[in-house]
């Protein structure tokens, strides 16, 4: 088969920049696991799946200390010559939870979104193992903590089932969501 199209600059997709890529990923994966929060049953919020585990809530709650996070890599750097403050305790229903973290993320966006390309590119201060800090591209840091958020949606899921909850498609159909 031939044809006689051929593609053109004009015609072909544009290469996303690095914050793009990161900003588009971002929302998807949120959209992801806002739905596995909400499917989260309210009444079930204290389950723990083992006695070292932190109760659902405190598990979602984390998603919303990560952000806190994510700002302060783009914003103020951290400090590790000094304690590092005390992290504030989750509140006390899902649905507060909900609501911080979406505004923690249209806010990590939009921050994101005004931050100067090369300013993503600068490093960031962080842990890199035990006893180890290193300097990290603020993107880089971003990319881990998105990383870090999907696993800890991994393990929300798993307390979703525990609880008898919907799990919703994640990557893929799941029981309670098939696409067929």
């Amino acid at each position: 088969m031939t044809s006689t199209a051929t593609a053109t600059p004009a015609a072909m997709p544009a290469i996303a920049s690095p914050k793009q890529q990161f900003l588009s990923t971002f929302e998807m994966e949120h959209g992801t696991t806002m739905r596995v929060l909400r499917a989260y049953p309210e009444d079930k919020s204290e389950l723990k799946p083992h006695a070292k585990c932190k109760s659902a809530r405190e598990l979602a709650w984390v998603f919303v200390l990560e952000a806190g996070m994510a700002k302060t890599a783009l914003t103020t750097g951290f400090d590790w010559s000094k304690p590092m403050p005390p992290m504030p305790p989750a509140p006390e229903s899902m649905d507060a939870i909900i609501s911080v973290l979406d505004d923690a993320h249209n806010g990590m966006a939009q921050l994101i979104q005004d931050t100067p390309d090369e300013r993503l590119f600068q490093t960031v201060k962080f842990p890199s193992g035990p006893g180890a800090i290193a300097d990290v591209p603020i993107l880089q840091f971003l990319w881990f903590i998105l990383c870090d958020q999907i696993h800890h949606r991994g393990q929300f899921s798993i307390y979703l089932r525990m609880a008898d909850g919907k799990v919703p498609s994640i990557y893929g159909p799941t029981l309670d969501e098939p696409w067929m």
